[in-house]
């Protein structure tokens, strides 16, 4: 078991349970997935590089990554519907656990001049949305085999009713929010 998992079925349930006053186990708010999303805008020209884009997810993520399409044509981009314009990933169980555990403390802290996260990226249901301007803050990726940096979005999606169980849920899991 992960040392994440570990860590909310010993001390923050409990620490969760002391502030919200739940009466039942299940009303604990926990993690329910984790959504990363990078989108290739360039990949209308070159089918390559959405290649790429997904050989760097899979490295980080340790799952594999498909491909999204455009839902619409929009002349102005030069993009047609049903194009493949970014890919994603979503994480449950074991690997949700792991890869949040290494984005909170290996990629985070490697950021440049990093000053925490925004505090105020929940979206009013409990989920919470992080941009990333570059994938080489993760360990796993190699300096020397990236063709071109790319940034990627990272969602926590919970079971919390409100933003502030979701804030606390994931304060209590180190995530370094700026104050």
């Amino acid at each position: 078991m992960s040392r994440l998992k570990e860590l909310y079925k010993n001390e923050i349930m409990d620490a969760m349970t002391k502030k919200f006053g739940y009466k039942n186990v299940m009303e604990v708010p926990k993690l329910d997935k984790i959504v990363i999303n990078m989108g290739v805008g360039e990949a209308k020209e070159n089918a390559k590089l959405l290649d790429a884009a997904i050989a760097d997810m899979e490295l980080i993520t340790g799952q594999k990554a498909i491909a999204t399409k455009a839902k619409k044509s929009v002349a102005n981009f030069k993009i047609r519907e049903g194009m493949p314009i970014g890919c994603k990933v979503t994480l449950r169980g074991e690997k949700m656990y792991e890869f949040a555990d290494r984005l909170i403390n290996l990629a985070l802290p490697r950021v440049r001049d990093f000053r925490g996260v925004n505090p105020n990226a929940f979206d009013g249901r409990g989920n919470y949305a992080l941009g990333i301007k570059e994938q080489l803050i993760f360990p796993e990726v190699e300096y020397d085999k990236v063709d071109k940096v790319r940034g990627m979005d990272i969602i926590f999606v919970t079971t919390a009713k409100t933003d502030e169980e979701a804030r606390e849920l994931l304060t209590q899991f180190n995530m370094p929010f700026a104050k």
